[in-house]
């Protein structure tokens, strides 16, 4: 019997899934979608909080050590850098850290490792009615995720660009939780079903 795989996956609020029910967050489903398709995985360990900017998963991470090594690790990040203004120099000094980490603990396997997309909250009622620039803040996170794509292509990790589904669902009523910022359970469903056929593909990679 093949051994039971451990997956951990790192974020902020997309990955904790604020707004939403545990069993909706997209690594939950993943992983049942993995389970169903026969490959045995552990409901994942999540190190995420609302709010989280890089810097400050990085020192949850710390205080969290010693982590261990996991066979699978998604990293969801930069969205909280953005929205406090943090330019392109925090953010790629920062991420580019989270990403080694992860790779570190997925054994320095980068094949086991997966990067998911910033959505984009400049569609949602909340960015409406912030007062701020619709198309500055899709731009600026246009920049991070170009950023964060050519940064995992360079490593040989998976980039899963969940942003075009955000920018052209997460507008949509039922596509938003009570919040009016936060993806409903329904958009959350698409960001793993973007996640599986790579995930899927990551784990019919043998072990070294």
């Amino acid at each position: 019997m093949n051994a039971t795989l451990r997956y951990l996956a790192l974020g902020d609020s997309y990955t904790i899934g604020e707004g939403i029910a545990e069993p909706a967050r997209w690594p939950n489903r993943l992983t049942r979608e993995l389970n169903d398709r026969g490959i045995a995985i552990a409901p994942p360990r999540i190190i995420a909080t609302t709010g989280w900017t890089c810097a400050e998963l990085s020192a949850a991470m710390d205080e969290a050590e010693p982590l261990g090594t996991w066979d699978l690790v998604s990293l969801l990040i930069g969205v909280n850098d953005q929205y406090r203004g943090h330019g392109l120099d925090v953010f790629r000094p920062g991420f580019t850290g989270l990403l080694e980490r992860a790779i570190a603990l997925a054994g320095n396997r980068t094949d086991r490792v997966f990067v998911l997309a910033i959505p984009d909250w400049s569609v949602t009622p909340f960015a409406r009615d912030s007062g701020r620039e619709l198309a500055a803040i899709a731009n600026e996170l246009d920049a991070f995720n170009a950023f964060a794509r050519d940064l995992c292509e360079a490593r040989g990790v998976a980039f899963v660009d969940i942003a075009p589904v955000s920018r052209a669902r997460g507008g949509e009523p039922r596509m938003i939780a009570e919040d009016g910022l936060h993806p409903s359970a329904e958009l959350v469903e698409l960001w793993a079903g973007q996640a599986l056929p790579r995930v899927l593909e990551l784990l019919s990679n043998p072990p070294t």
